[in-house]
């Protein structure tokens, strides 16, 4: 039981994350890195949909922890555990994001918004923790496929790069702001691939096959 509801609180995890980016990203959420002053513009104008957003926020970190506390008992290894470690971070940080974008929409201060931008980016350290761990421990056990864990960890060496050029993407995104984002598109699909096979009664020995 405790691998159907890990993998089912992935996947919803994941479809979730996406329905939020869904609503944002069209109503003009800025970027990291851009102009302050439009930022400011943004949160002030579109207080509903970023209260929306917040409210929805709790359930995907509780779905992440659900997701990453069932990997842990599935797969009982260190590296599962680093990974469960880089989940409950993920979490804590993007925290600390929403309620900067809920107080921006009471509080044009600048301030808040280069306080966004810096958790935004330094997020990605934990999202490779979390892929990293989980990808070496799945791999390791036979539970993911041998293509699941490279991608995994191609989207962790996405998200470590972009963490550690944050500053140069806050100043001037330009291509590097893609780093961040072809690794965090890639993890989601590792999220739903991830939670299929939690759910899969395929054996450990097959997936190994694979």
């Amino acid at each position: 039981m405790s691998r159907q509801v890990s993998g089912a609180a992935a996947i919803g995890f994941a479809v979730l994350i996406v329905c939020l980016n869904a609503v944002l990203v069209p109503a003009g959420l800025p970027t990291t890195g851009a102009d302050t002053a439009q930022a400011l513009a943004f949160f002030s104008s579109h207080e509903a949909v970023v209260r929306v957003a917040s409210a929805l926020a709790p359930v995907a970190w509780v779905l992440a922890t659900v997701f990453g506390a069932g990997a842990v008992a599935v797969l009982r290894t260190a590296w599962a555990v680093v990974g469960f470690a880089g989940v409950l971070l993920q979490n804590l940080t993007f925290t600390a994001v929403m309620a900067t974008r809920l107080a921006l929409t009471t509080t044009p201060d600048p301030g808040l918004w280069a306080l966004h931008d810096a958790l935004f980016v330094f997020n990605g350290t934990f999202l490779a923790l979390a892929m990293t761990g989980l990808s070496l421990a799945g791999a390791g056990a036979g539970l993911i496929r041998p293509w699941h864990s490279r991608i995994g960890l191609v989207a962790a060496a996405l998200q470590f790069a972009s963490a550690v050029l944050g500053p140069l993407v806050i100043e001037d995104p330009g291509p590097i702001g893609l780093l961040g984002l072809a690794g965090w598109l890639i993890w989601v699909v590792w999220l739903v691939a991830y939670g299929v096979a939690l759910r899969s009664p395929v054996s450990a020995t097959s997936h190994r096959a694979g």
